[in-house]
């Protein structure tokens, strides 16, 4: 029996993630007479992205090495911190959008081959536990820098304003943020199908140690690996800084529903990191229409029946971690 290719495999799952996305995008238009209930499904659409965005960049890490990044929120923030000194210098917007995340990137591979890359094969609490100490030590350097209040980072006023889309009007800025973190989940699943070098790296998190004994260098795919969770957290950091604001912990606050993400979507599986991106942040803006104060724990009660059903997560593969 013929069993089904990897990138084929991959290729499905796209299909049904843009099957879904025209689904809500369907229900939106039955709702759009109810301009709140489409505004927050559009809203929460963009925040499932950030998520699931963010949530890539853990499980990449977190498949291939076991790392459990407590500072990735941390690179997030400093995505952040270094466009906003170049745009505040008269760079343009475009250029740090590109250059702050490749800037990170390499502060990023400093601390991995330094650091981190000692603890890839003992247990995963001791990655966590340095990750969580260079969190605080990164949150108290962004206080010393630039201030513990927040500092204004806005778009480009070419993103200002609202785009009309027939039924109802949405911030230009929000848009762009979607297509730019669709676009990136689609080179990443691209990369990681159609190229060799991806190839590599999910043969890697599969069997590290037949992947050295065929020839290949794990410790330049763990640096890669790394720098690529890295560059997505980067990304993800700027454009949140131009939406969220942008202060010293501004980068953690998505890290917790980053980690719920992963979780629900299944550790091991970067599909499910996109899935359980999109329903937290479906769960959460739904929530803080009808319940403001219980937009938090909407997604925790979203993990714990995902988990009471399938322990594993939905797309979760068994054997991770023990």
């Amino acid at each position: 029996m013929q069993t089904a290719r990897p990138g084929s495999t991959i290729a499905l799952r796209l299909a049904a993630i843009v099957v879904g996305l025209g689904a809500l995008l369907a229900i939106v238009f039955l709702l759009s007479k109810n301009g709140q209930v489409s505004t927050q499904l559009f809203n929460g659409l963009v925040l499932g992205a950030f998520y699931a965005i963010v949530a890539l960049g853990l499980s990449l890490i977190m498949n291939l090495t076991g790392t459990i990044n407590m500072a990735h929120g941390s690179f997030m923030t400093l995505s952040g911190y270094l466009a906003f000194a170049m745009v505040s210098r008269g760079t343009n917007f475009w250029f740090a959008l590109i250059v702050a995340p490749l800037m990170t990137v390499i502060v990023g591979v400093l601390v991995e081959r330094t650091l981190i890359r000692p603890l890839y094969q003992k247990e995963p609490i001791y990655s966590l536990l340095l990750t969580f100490g260079l969190s605080l030590m990164a949150e108290e350097i962004y206080h010393i820098i630039w201030g513990a209040n927040g500092v204004p980072f806005s778009p480009p006023p070419s993103l200002a304003g609202t785009v009309g889309l027939g039924f109802m009007s949405f911030p230009a800025f929000r848009l762009f943020i979607a297509l730019v973190l669709l676009l990136m989940i689609a080179a990443i699943a691209l990369f990681l199908t159609r190229t060799r070098f991806g190839l590599r790296l999910r043969a890697a998190v599969q069997d590290s140690e037949m992947i050295a004994a065929l020839g290949t260098n794990t410790q330049v795919l763990y640096m890669v690996n790394f720098a690529l969770g890295i560059f997505l957290a980067g990304v993800a950091g700027v454009l949140a800084a131009g939406l969220l604001g942008l202060n010293p912990t501004s980068g953690n606050t998505l890290l917790m529903p980053a980690f719920v993400t992963v979780i629900i979507g299944g550790m091991g599986s970067l599909f499910g990191s996109i899935v359980g991106g999109v329903l937290v942040g479906l769960a959460t803006s739904l929530t803080t229409l009808w319940i403001p104060a219980a937009s938090e724990v909407a997604m925790y009660a979203l993990m714990a029946i995902v988990l009471t059903i399938r322990p594993r997560g939905l797309f979760g593969e068994e054997g991770l971690f023990g």
